[in-house]
């Protein structure tokens, strides 16, 4: 494993270093001392691994296909745009715009998320997008939601702390979000309906949260024995009415 000390180090440096570094074969990458270096991870379509210790900056592994990230650490806005493939797993909080039109991969948040978290999620071909979110989420999550799944778990909430804000799944079209506890009805977008869930969703959830528990040290018993809520969309086409054809 390649060890970069990413202290004082432009984020253009860094990112140039790490893939003159790929050219010359490697593929795991511990990054220490970072300390908010943009586009980490960006467009990488190698099978890399990359351990970072710190808080990466804006848009870390966007349009990335097939990369691994550990970020032990927080980690800013926009993480996972426009995500193919891959897998990232943050040891914190994430910000705004995670998984902004992801369309495939995997990204696991260990706490908290900002506003517009998954908004345009789209499923490519086989592809599934998948988030799973530990703690709770901000305004407009599964914003536009075309496909994959969003898992809201809500763990470690302090007193009165909401699971959500407002504008839940607004325009949501595709895909499903799974919500561990009740969400009040008026945070709900119109073009979205709660159920509970059935057996293949059971099945699903643990399934997706297996893994997840493993990477955190959760239980997995634990976790699923609370109750659950799915949100999907009533129309694939919830504003068909406004458009020429």
């Amino acid at each position: 494993m390649v060890e970069i000390d990413a202290q004082g180090i432009h984020y253009r440096d860094l990112n140039q270093r790490v893939r003159r570094l790929i050219g010359q074969g490697k593929r795991e990458f511990n990054l220490i001392n970072v300390n908010g270096q943009r586009y980490i991870g960006d467009g990488l379509a190698s099978s890399v691994r990359m351990e970072i210790n710190g808080t990466p900056g804006n848009d870390l592994a966007a349009f990335a296909s097939g990369v691994e990230i550990t970020v032990h650490g927080n980690v800013q806005d926009g993480v996972a745009n426009t995500l193919n493939d891959g897998k990232l797993i943050v040891h914190g909080h994430a910000g705004d715009i995670l998984g902004y039109g992801m369309r495939g991969g995997q990204v696991y948040i260990k706490g908290k998320v900002g506003y517009r978290v998954g908004i345009h999620m789209k499923g490519y071909r086989e592809q599934e997008p998948v988030i799973i979110i530990g703690g709770t989420a901000g305004d407009f999550l599964g914003e536009y939601m075309a496909g994959g799944k969003i898992i809201l778990l809500g763990l470690n909430r302090i007193r009165d702390e909401a699971l959500v804000g407002n504008h839940l799944a607004v325009g949501m079209h595709g895909g499903v979000i799974y919500l561990r506890g009740e969400v009040e009805p008026n945070k709900l977008g119109r073009e979205v309906r709660p159920e509970k869930l059935g057996q293949d969703d059971w099945d699903d959830l643990e399934r997706l949260l297996a893994d997840y528990c493993r990477e955190f040290d959760f239980s997995l018993k634990e976790i699923i024995s609370a109750d659950f809520w799915k949100l999907i969309p009533v129309s694939s086409r919830p504003y068909g009415k406004i458009y020429a054809y």
